[in-house]
């Protein structure tokens, strides 16, 4: 087991440091942990909602729109789950030791891309290439 990385409160990656260093990856591990354990605390919650709110309505559109928020609701919680198999995805990257690398590059994601978005698993340009790439092949 390895040695906890003692990392404070308002500790932020900087560009002057080694890139992907302990401190670096213990604060994104900790970022990734906290988004899930909300996203998961948010689910359950729904699920209980949901559980509490079904019953007969005899209104067919109050029946409607329950129902439409239902589906809504659960489309929601489809798409969460897709965010947490994707931020499992980035913490086994942090074990692989793969993680802030580009997989088309392989080069460097910028620390404020990851900030932003430390599920990301491309460099912008990689991105944006990428989703190019997508826009002509889905005008075709």
């Amino acid at each position: 087991m390895k040695a906890e990385t003692f990392i404070s409160d308002d500790y932020r990656p900087a560009e002057d440091e080694p890139f992907m260093n302990e401190k670096q990856l213990e604060y994104f591990r900790r970022k990734l942990l906290a988004w899930k354990a909300e996203i998961v605390d948010d689910s359950r919650d729904t699920i209980e909602g949901l559980q509490e709110t079904t019953r007969n309505i005899p209104d067919v559109a109050d029946r409607a729109s329950e129902e439409t928020d239902r589906a809504l609701e659960l489309r929601t919680r489809d798409r969460q789950r897709k965010l947490v198999a994707k931020i499992d995805a980035a913490l086994r990257r942090i074990d692989e030791g793969e993680y802030g690398y580009c997989e088309v590059t392989g080069e460097p994601i910028s620390l404020k891309r990851l900030d932003a978005r430390p599920i990301a698993t491309m460099s912008l340009e990689a991105q944006e290439r990428h989703e190019r790439r997508e826009k002509v092949h889905r005008d075709d």
